[in-house]
């Protein structure tokens, strides 16, 4: 018989109020719980190869990850979580990027708690349609304009949750770069994230 594990995690949000996060569906705890990172003191060396302890996960760095040009997606579905902690850090889409063909559906995937996709205004292919989803839901979002869509997490774009899908050709992407300039001056963390996920494009 299989033993049901439940986890939560409790956040003290102000003197006697709690917020409960709960981490995700079963079968996808043990994979998001995994390092993906290293800490260093100031002064020592932080070389990777030494730490032993060090997972798949943590030998990819920020940097690398952001060089990782990505290809165009199998299939005419696809899924993007919506995660507290994933493989580029926190508050993130995951893919946070991906390429699709045009006429193909994306679902985005409540996995965590309190988040939500919505794409930004002036971000998008011109003509398109955008989508504002519900916090806490899933929603899917059929993509029939070819170019370049940048979405949010209303509640958590101060901390640059934010994500990108090509679809087709980039022909919009230099006016989405010039408005990711303006978008990034709102983060209070993490501000060349968008960046750096447009030159993955």
């Amino acid at each position: 018989m299989q033993r049901l594990v439940v986890v939560l995690f409790v956040l003290s949000i102000s003197a006697g109020a709690f917020a409960v996060i709960h981490p995700g569906p079963k079968d996808q705890i043990s994979d998001r719980l995994e390092p993906f990172g290293s800490v260093c003191r100031a002064g020592a060396s932080c070389d990777m190869s030494q730490n032993s302890s060090s997972s798949q996960g943590a030998n990819l760095t920020s940097s690398s990850l952001d060089s990782q040009k990505v290809e165009l997606s199998s299939g005419s579905e696809h899924t993007v979580r919506m995660l507290n902690v994933g493989p580029s850090g926190t508050m993130v889409f995951d893919p946070p990027v991906i390429k699709v063909s045009l006429g193909d559906t994306v679902h985005f995937k409540a996995t965590d708690l309190s988040h939500n996709s919505t794409s930004i205004s002036g971000m998008i292919p011109s003509g398109a349609a955008g989508w504002t989803g519900v916090i806490n839901e899933d929603i899917s979002v059929k993509l029939d304009s070819e170019g370049v869509y940048v979405y949010q997490c209303d509640p958590h774009v101060v901390m640059a949750m934010v994500g990108v899908i090509q679809v087709g050709g980039a022909i919009n992407l230099d006016q989405v770069r010039r408005s990711a300039e303006l978008l990034k001056t709102t983060f209070a963390v993490n501000a060349e994230r968008l960046e750096s996920y447009l030159l993955r494009l």
